[in-house]
């Protein structure tokens, strides 16, 4: 029936991909108007073989986590995520992926468990349990397209440790960095393209995150509240990283960008250098992931695989990378006024500009705290 009204449209022309997560039409999306191949199956391919040639480039004395096990365990939040994870799984080496609350299994979609239970209620989702402490575990939502690791304290009584959308931008920027680091030394600066990474976040982030991230001297941007905006604003960098804390994100990169890649990278397979330097793995490094990311939106699926990787290259177990800083307290509640659209804002929705004083009350208020990140959120009142 949905065919049909498609194809009523005059000059329109519908393809029935099947059930798929939503980042996987996405991304289908994006690869048919690049005239690349866009089947599921083309998906599932570049996905492992992009994260196989990254575990191939994991250095020699990292190459296995210390003392942590491969396996990682997916609440896949009873929605089509989960059997298409498992279906991605069968192309992996070198990782045990174990799915829980598929949609095979008959539970409800987000109901009890999924990524936005999880980063909101912070308890364990079902079927998660004690048995799962020291295991690295993940949530997605419905549709696949957000993410949030945690952790299953001993003794928990079924509160975790999140890992959300913040650490997952994090570590992404950590290693994204070293990688230019190592583009950009001196012998290998000659034909580089010298990257404008840019970091996007909403004001949703915890203050800890934007700390580190400055630290890392990374360039940090903020802007209003939806996925739309972060995207946009990421397009303007050669490399673009948004996340929001609720686990949906992505890594952009540039075309230019990716044009010098490939020709450092053809370079190499052409066999004109001899694969090395730090730099040339480096190259290769960032092509593969600009690959294995979704660049159409934010993916659970090679969002996970990207994390993954990444902690094996790191050498680091969930609880290491958990310690790249401390969140702040934070609480988030919603004002309901009579008329949300007296109150304006400005500066992505961290200052109040309309009523006149209202700004200057908050300050007040909040002068005494240090590193907070307060922001306008307005609800009509019904």
């Amino acid at each position: 029936m949905k065919m049909k009204g498609v194809t009523s449209i005059v000059g329109a022309v519908a393809t029935d991909m099947g059930i798929l997560t939503t980042p996987q039409l996405h991304w289908m999306v994006r690869a048919r108007n690049k005239g690349m191949k866009a089947s599921e199956q083309d998906y599932f391919e570049q996905l492992s073989s992009s994260f196989r040639c990254l575990v191939d480039l994991i250095p020699a004395e990292k190459c296995k986590f210390d003392g942590v096990n491969d396996k990682v365990v997916v609440d896949g939040a009873n929605g089509v995520g989960g059997v298409k994870l498992k279906d991605l799984g069968k192309l992996l080496n070198g990782l045990i992926i174990e799915v829980r609350n598929s949609s095979e299994d008959g539970g409800v979609l987000n109901d009890g468990v999924g990524a936005d239970y999880v980063q909101k209620e912070k308890v364990l989702p079902n079927n998660f349990g004690s048995k799962d402490t020291g295991i690295r575990c993940v949530s997605l939502d419905g549709d696949a397209d957000r993410l949030v690791y945690f952790i299953v304290p001993p003794k928990s009584s079924g509160r975790i440790d999140l890992v959300d959308g913040d650490k997952i931008l994090s570590l992404f920027a950590l290693f994204i960095r070293e990688q230019l680091s190592f583009l950009n030394e001196k012998e290998d600066m000659k034909n580089c393209h010298q990257a404008h990474v840019g970091v996007i976040q909403t004001a949703y982030a915890n203050g800890a995150s934007t700390n580190y991230l400055k630290l890392l001297g990374l360039e940090v941007n903020f802007t209003p509240t939806g996925v739309k905006y972060l995207h946009e604003k990421a397009t303007e960098f050669d490399i673009g990283i948004y996340f929001e804390a609720n686990g949906h994100g992505t890594v952009l990169f540039s075309e230019s960008f990716i044009e010098s890649l490939e020709a450092r990278t053809n370079e190499i397979s052409l066999g004109s250098k001899v694969l090395g330097s730090e730099g040339e793995k480096a190259a290769l490094r960032l092509l593969a992931l600009s690959k294995l990311i979704n660049q159409a939106v934010g993916d659970a699926l090679s969002g996970l695989l990207l994390v993954e990787v990444i902690l094996q290259h790191m050498g680091w177990s969930i609880n290491k990378w958990n310690e790249l800083y401390h969140d702040l307290p934070s609480k988030q509640l919603k004002v309901k006024v009579a008329d949300r659209t007296a109150v304006v804002t400005t500066n992505a929705e961290t200052v109040v500009v309309s009523p006149p004083g209202l700004q200057e009350a908050i300050n007040e208020e909040t002068g005494i705290f240090f590193q907070f990140l307060l922001f306008n959120l307005c609800d009509m009142f019904v």
